[in-house]
């Protein structure tokens, strides 16, 4: 087990690196604003009050990087200075006596935030219904009582973790395979923390070829600049990206075999009707926006009523179905069915949705509204000359990747849709791909990554996950070259 002064050192290390992602984004800031000066005439780029709207902005994304060192949810930071640029751009608009426009540019971002919000909700209240009726649960029991050996272990999980996280989040997806090794590798923390590596690549990079596995890839979409069936051209350098560091990885895993482990798990009544319900919300939703060209959120509210009656259904057939399974457990003298069953409550459809990830969401409210008013000010109009025009269209989406492993990846791809540079369908995908993967060459560079730090504290750090970050960013240059290769005729 670590000891104290490595956590301890850990910790550190995190601090600085988010110091670090701090000082990325002033440096870009800073090199638009020059960009901006250099051009001459008077904009709100060069206005005192622009240089106050990054100075906020940058500050707050500093206490987002030091969120497990303050301990401060990374929601209230944004929120507060999304309010204050805001009341700064709208107050100097007034001044200038054009009050209208800055209206016009915050409305746009609320609409594109509240579509963003119900699609969310809808896909996390699904996430924990299934959750609620221990679907997961039983996989990871399945996993732990099959007795794989820790390089099958290895394989099972990153490959899983690459296949659910398109349909499911990537961040509920590495939370689950990270528990089944926990659960069969306690005994092997290098096991353990090779493991969560993998995982978190896998899950990253699963979620980069659907609208659904991540929020930059449903933020694409709901633009409209990447079809639903275009995405699928990403599987391929997807899944080089997971494949190219576990192949590596595999020559380094534990050889001695798990200790043997047992975990009883039942699902509860309703849990694959819930699993075929959100596949179901998922075929209205795309349906809706191919061909009806319908907002893809109406589709997915739909799918939460399916949810919402099949939720009535159970509730009001609860006590006939628990007294049916209670005389069967008896018979069978089933005492653990038997002391579940006398704990078993009714389906409650808003118990799912209380329990989304609200500071998610908010951080959300907050980049979008910060972003948005960078963008009203014109400083993301210049760091779209600078990286698209300025430089070649495949470095400046390779370094977007590289960014989203410093910064989060959210604000950096919505940036990008704000600046809407002129670009093939080719480099949209790569952008897509870069930023989606891209935050798993650091741990702090995805939402899974960073969660995982919290699950397997101690054995997955910073540090174990930085001594793999060579062939993990071997997985990211041949994820590129595979998608300059094989969709080449996109470009």
């Amino acid at each position: 087990m670590p000891t104290s002064n490595s956590n301890h050192q850990s910790r550190h290390r995190r601090v600085y690196a988010a110091l670090f992602s701090a000082l990325s984004l002033l440096l870009l800031a800073g090199a638009s604003m020059a960009h901006a000066a250099g051009a001459g005439g008077l904009n709100m780029t060069s206005h005192p009050i622009g240089y106050l709207a990054v100075a906020i902005f940058v500050l707050a994304y500093a206490f987002v990087m030091l969120e497990e060192k303050l301990h401060m949810r990374k929601s209230k930071p944004v929120l507060l200075a999304a309010g204050i640029i805001w009341f700064l751009v709208a107050g100097l608009a007034a001044a200038n006596g054009d009050s209208e426009s800055a209206n016009e540019a915050l409305g746009h971002n609320l609409l594109e935030y509240s579509e963003l919000l119900l699609f969310l909700l809808v896909a996390m209240t699904y996430i924990n219904a299934m959750e609620e009726r221990q679907l997961f649960d039983a996989l990871r029991a399945w996993l732990v009582n099959k007795g794989f050996s820790y390089a099958g272990l290895f394989w099972i999980t990153g490959i899983l973790a690459f296949l659910i996280s398109p349909v499911a989040d990537n961040l509920t997806t590495a939370l689950l395979m990270c528990a089944v090794v926990m659960k069969v590798g306690e005994n092997s923390p290098r096991f353990i923390g090779m493991a969560c590596i993998n995982i978190v690549v896998a899950a990253n990079a699963g979620g980069a070829f659907s609208p659904f596995g991540d929020i930059t890839t449903l933020m694409v979409w709901q633009k409209g600049v990447v079809d639903f069936t275009e995405f699928f051209a990403l599987f391929v350098p997807s899944l080089v990206n997971f494949l190219v560091p576990a192949a590596i990885m595999h020559f380094f895993i534990p050889n001695e075999p798990p200790e043997k482990a047992t975990e009883k798990v039942i699902m509860k009544r309703g849990a694959r009707r819930t699993v075929v319900l959100f596949l179901l919300t998922i075929t209205t939703a795309v349906l809706g926006h191919n061909f009806l060209h319908l907002p893809a959120v109406v589709g997915m509210m739909m799918g939460l009523g399916y949810l919402q009656v099949f939720g009535y259904y159970l509730r009001i057939s609860f006590e006939r179905n628990v007294a049916k399974e209670r005389a069967w457990a008896a018979k069978e003298q089933n005492e653990r069915l038997l002391a579940r069953l006398d704990n078993a409550i009714p389906f409650d459809i808003f118990s799912p949705i209380a329990r989304a990830e609200w500071d998610t969401l908010l951080f959300f409210y907050g980049v979008v509204l910060c972003v948005g008013g960078l963008g009203y000010i014109g400083y993301l109009s210049e760091v779209s000359t600078l990286l698209y025009t300025n430089w070649n269209q495949t470095a400046a989406n390779v370094a977007v990747g590289v960014l989203s492993a410093i910064v989060d990846n959210i604000p950096v791809m919505f940036a990008v849709l704000s600046m809407e540079p002129e670009m093939s369908h080719g480099q949209w995908l790569l952008v897509t791909l870069t930023a989606g993967v891209g935050g798993s060459m650091l741990s702090i560079g995805s939402a899974a990554g960073v969660a995982l730090m919290g699950q397997a504290r101690g054995y997955y750090t910073m540090m174990t996950h930085l001594r793999w970050t060579p062939v993990i960013v071997l997985g990211y240059g041949a994820s590129i070259l595979t998608h300059l290769w094989l969709n080449a005729e996109l470009f």
